[in-house]
């Protein structure tokens, strides 16, 4: 990966940096290992030599790539739960994960071969995942919109399960369903005075 000097990157070179983030997984969501590093700084709107400077490999642009993904996903949850009522904003969240489970489909090929190279692009994510997850039921159940029966790891595993199951961009309307029903399943009851 580009060389860390532990201080924050400029603000152009951080533009740079998450516009070659986001061309590649949708090049390598497309293309696969197929995928040519010209290609991915086109789409991004930078120089080779700016994508070669920050990713000097293939293997390392993958999973800063998928990290990148990871983190979004989860760095969303603040913002989600300051501008929306929990329930709306888990719900939110759902779908963006359904967003996350469709490019990491995607880029499957790509991120087997950085496995394959000894790389570790899955490091941390569920449990950056499941973080997300439990902060969210927990506004949601302290709002009193949530049950309190469900355990966080079941919503994962249901998320997961969804993923599994409807993450291909085509099968988009039934992972909207499936993601209502879910969170029908997580409604706290109404209370009947």
């Amino acid at each position: 990966m580009a060389q860390d000097t532990g201080r924050p990157l400029r603000a152009d070179a951080q533009r740079n940096r998450d516009k070659i983030l986001a061309a590649a997984v949708r090049v390598f969501t497309e293309e696969g290992l197929d995928a040519h590093y010209e290609r991915v700084a086109k789409v991004a709107g930078v120089g080779t030599g700016t994508l070669y400077r920050n990713f000097p490999t293939r293997e390392t642009l993958i999973e800063a790539a998928y990290r990148n993904e990871v983190a979004r996903l989860c760095d969303a949850v603040p913002g989600l739960l300051e501008t929306l009522p929990a329930r709306e904003a888990l719900r939110t969240w759902m779908g963006h994960f359904i967003d996350y489970a469709t490019a990491k489909l995607g880029m499957a090929e790509a991120l087997r071969s950085v496995v394959a190279s000894g790389g570790d692009p899955y490091g941390h994510s569920r449990e950056m995942i499941q973080t997300a997850i439990t902060t969210l039921m927990e506004a949601g159940v302290a709002a009193g919109e949530l049950r309190r029966d469900i355990l966080p790891s079941d919503l994962f595993a249901a998320l997961a399960g969804i993923a599994l199951t409807s993450a291909e961009p085509a099968q988009r309307g039934q992972a909207e369903r499936l993601l209502a029903l879910t969170l029908d399943g997580l409604s706290a009851a109404p209370s009947h005075g």
